[in-house]
């Protein structure tokens, strides 16, 4: 039995510290993006979208430390494409948060629709998942948290693509400023390609439990 489940163990010091840095920092990542698009202050979304980027800086970091750790280490707590697949889909969590809330600022975006505030409540409910799953790692001993926290992604994903597509119909209908229409759509999108990498994270994760259960 002590081998069914032998990767994460707590013999490993290097690789599930990190991973657990980058769960928390996705986590932390979105729910500055939803504090950002939920206020009506512009100088507090100025101020939520400096700590997105400060967080997106943070989470590659962490990343590059991850594959400077695999380079370095020959004996890995679970498959090294696992390792580089896991790291690489939450550090692009935090890449496409930070896309779109740049965009935002950029594109001096001020009237935020609800279905952007939605797809950011939806990846902070995703990236809250996320980080329960790296977490149960570390001992391995419910694996029916990771599952269930799968399912939940892929279940928030879903819900993401219809918002995103029911959005940008409707602006096709009642939008009448093209430049408009063509910004909001975009970070619209950029949103949900942010949802898609939580649910790249989570197969992921499906993949590690099939493959050592």
């Amino acid at each position: 039995m002590n081998n069914i489940f032998k990767f994460f163990t707590p013999k490993d010091k290097k690789f599930q510290p990190l991973f657990e840095q980058a769960g928390s920092n996705s986590l932390k990542i979105s729910e500055a993006l939803l504090l950002a698009l939920s206020t009506t202050d512009l100088e507090k979304r100025k101020e939520y979208i400096k700590e997105i980027e400060r967080l997106e800086h943070v989470g590659d970091d962490i990343t590059h430390s991850i594959f400077l750790e695999l380079s370095k280490n020959f004996i890995t707590p679970f498959d090294r494409e696992d390792i580089h697949a896991l790291a690489s889909a939450v550090d692009d969590i935090a890449d496409y948060i930070h896309a779109s809330a740049t965009n935002i600022e950029l594109y001096n975006i001020t009237n935020i629709g609800d279905a952007m505030i939605k797809l950011a409540e939806l990846l902070v409910e995703m990236c809250t998942d996320l980080d329960k799953a790296i977490k149960e790692l570390r001992s391995f001993k419910n694996i029916r948290v990771i599952a269930d926290a799968c399912v939940r992604i892929n279940s928030g994903e879903n819900q993401a693509d219809y918002v995103c597509n029911l959005a940008i119909a409707r602006l096709f209908e009642f939008e009448t400023n093209a430049i408009e229409l063509i910004k909001q759509k975009e970070v619209l999108q950029t949103l949900e390609m942010a949802t898609d990498k939580c649910e790249d994270a989570a197969n992921v994760l499906e993949s590690i439990l099939v493959k050592n259960a």
